[in-house]
């Protein structure tokens, strides 16, 4: 998927993010493997997961990274679009609870009790 907004992730990049901190790119590699390896989740789940919340983070790169991995681990469309909203009722859902946060502080300042 082409993005006027974002820039493609290119050799170039890749290249230049391991050259510039091979070490952090070399463990976050690593790290990266670990996380989506089966364990008491299969990949398929993780990857599902993982584009849940590339959705409540909206990192652009995440998303279509992650679809992909889902897809390929065999994850359907509607499993793919299932777990977005689930992220975003999880979206929707902090923004509710939290308000309590306003209301709380709307009765402190109008002097009622809490």
């Amino acid at each position: 998927m082409a993005s006027t907004a974002h820039p493609p992730v290119t050799t170039e990049i890749v290249r230049a993010r391991r050259e510039l901190a091979p070490g952090p790119y070399d463990a976050f590699r690593q790290f990266s493997k670990a996380v989506f390896a089966d364990g008491a989740l299969d990949e398929r789940t993780k990857q599902l997961i993982a584009v849940a919340v590339a959705h409540v983070t909206q990192c652009p790169y995440c998303i279509e990274g992650h679809t992909k991995a889902a897809r390929r681990t065999g994850a359907g469309e509607q499993e793919v679009m299932e777990a977005i909203w689930v992220a975003a009722e999880m979206r929707a859902g902090g923004a509710y609870a939290h308000s309590a946060l306003a209301i709380a502080t709307m009765h402190e300042l109008d002097g009622h009790p809490a």
